[in-house]
């Protein structure tokens, strides 16, 4: 069952986006461009080099970035298929995509989206590896294929002679509408939620030339939390419709 909006009761996320990669082919190059570019829009976006601490384990700590995140963005690659690792990483994204209403948004970097859905080419040699490698158990292989299959039939990106930077542009955008649409929605039954984050951006008086720290203080669990989620998120908004031409300040 793939989800295309998020659920209600998953209202509460650590992470906007988990930027899931193969390392060495897109690291330095499109993955690298791509998570500079969602920082940039305020999407807080979770990319293992950056924010695994030391000394955790690595699998432990990525499984529950993935399920503390709103939206996943996989990248899948030609030799994506060929590392266990990506497999597993994609079968809990599958996972919580059923489980938890997570969106998963595929792009498909220089291998043609029918290769991976079908298990084609290199990837069909991957999985010729594997197996005979986990032979005792085929029960896996068959989680992984189908995995692939379910995220290869959803919506994305199909990068093929267009250029990388049009590209990103075209996903930070679209993910920012579903994450801008998203928070709307989960702050409608808060009672009081928006009015008090208006107060406190209005506070912040954005556009001045002065710096301004605000700071929230009570008791644990009276929405402390929440408030800076609608201030953060309002003041990005706000910054851009601004520059954007489509607020004007008096």
């Amino acid at each position: 069952m793939a989800s295309s909006s998020f659920s209600s009761s998953t209202s509460s996320w650590k992470y906007d986006v988990f930027l899931s990669f193969r390392g060495e082919e897109t690291r330095n190059t499109f993955t690298d461009h791509l998570y500079d570019a969602l920082k940039k829009k305020g999407i807080i976006t979770f990319k293992d080099e950056e924010k695994l601490e030391t000394g955790k384990s690595i699998s432990l700590e990525l499984f529950k970035a993935i399920e503390d995140s709103r939206i996943a963005l996989v990248i899948l690659l030609k030799n994506y298929a060929s590392l266990t690792w990506c497999l597993n990483e994609l079968g809990k994204i599958v996972d919580c995509m059923k489980e938890k209403g997570m969106t998963v948004l595929p792009v498909f970097y220089d291998v043609d989206p029918s290769e991976v859905r079908k298990q084609l080419k290199t990837f069909e040699k991957a999985f010729v590896a594997h197996e005979e490698r986990f032979k005792e158990n085929m029960e896996k292989v068959e989680m992984w294929k189908t995995a692939l299959t379910e995220v290869a039939n959803l919506k994305g990106w199909h990068l093929v002679s267009r250029p990388e930077s049009k590209i990103i542009q075209n996903i930070v955008e679209d993910i920012w509408h579903k994450l801008s649409y998203a928070f709307s929605e989960c702050n409608e039954g808060k009672v009081g939620i928006i009015s008090r984050g208006e107060k406190l951006v209005s506070l912040l008086s954005i556009g001045s030339n002065d710096v301004r720290i605000i700071g929230l203080w009570g008791m644990g669990g009276i929405g402390k939390t929440t408030l800076a989620r609608v201030v953060f998120r309002s003041s990005i908004l706000y910054i851009y419709y601004n520059l954007n031409g489509v607020i004007s300040e008096n």
